[in-house]
């Protein structure tokens, strides 16, 4: 750890932005989960979450809710807020449920605020089935896009009953890149380079470096072993979203 610690301090240069990450594959996936909303006819429809639900092949996570009670109505067209953000497992995305909370529902009509009543919201949660793959060590943004106009009942007594109508759009923000070098004793610092941007890494007790998280891509990889090898730096390498770039076996030749 003192040896990553020091590699960052060194090469925090000001034209680059640098970030130092363990080597070795990754089993959790960062995950954001974002809201969007198709226009419904009212003023204003806000809407308390108390938490996400997030159910994969690896159980249950509840993540925290990074958002006070919000407007739906104002991210529309292209734009959307973030409502959650955690690193959770690896593993097959089954099932998101919104949990409300019992108060701040509401919409607002013609000038008039009414209260949402929810049947499950409040309890099981409301349920959005999903069905995809989160992979190590590549960024997830799943966006709920809402549907105002069809996810409002009037009950024709004055009260209004919220029974959302979610689609949900996953996708992959970022990619990795991994690989192996050879021979071991070379003990190599490895950097991937793209543009201004620079990020290091270490390799492990078996040769084995991983980038997780990282920009899609064109990059040029520099490995820097201990003496007597010689650098070596690999062009042109591509890393593309969801996906797991692999060099495989670099080898480093002696001075």
């Amino acid at each position: 750890m003192k040896t990553i610690l020091s590699l960052c301090l060194l090469f925090l240069l000001s034209s680059s932005v640098i970030s130092c990450k363990d080597s070795g594959s990754s089993t959790v996936t960062r995950f954001n989960v974002k809201m969007t909303d198709a226009p419904g006819n009212y003023d204003a429809l806000y809407l308390s979450l108390k938490e996400v639900q997030v159910l994969t092949s690896e159980g249950r996570r509840n993540l925290e809710v990074k958002s006070d009670p919000f407007d739906i109505l104002r991210f529309r067209m292209g734009k959307d807020t973030l409502i959650a953000a955690e690193d959770i497992s690896s593993g097959e995305l089954q099932e998101i449920r919104l949990v409300l909370n019992e108060t701040g529902n509401a919409i607002v009509v013609d000038g008039e605020t009414h209260e949402l009543k929810t049947p499950s919201g409040q309890s099981s949660g409301i349920k959005i089935k999903v069905n995809d793959e989160l992979v190590g060590g590549i960024a997830y943004t799943l966006t709920l896009d809402f549907d105002a106009a069809k996810s409002v009942v009037h009950t024709g007594n004055g009260k209004y009953i919220l029974k959302p109508v979610i689609r949900a759009i996953p996708r992959a923000v970022s990619g990795a890149l991994t690989g192996t070098v050879s021979p071991v004793a070379s003990n190599p610092k490895v950097y991937a380079i793209t543009g201004l941007d620079t990020v290091g890494a270490v390799a492990d007790a078996n040769g084995r470096f991983f980038f997780p998280g990282i920009s899609e891509g064109n990059y040029k990889v520099n490995i820097e072993p201990v003496s007597p090898f010689k650098p070596l730096t690999i062009e042109n390498v591509e890393v593309t979203k969801s996906s797991v770039k692999d060099l495989g076996i670099i080898i480093i030749t002696p001075l």
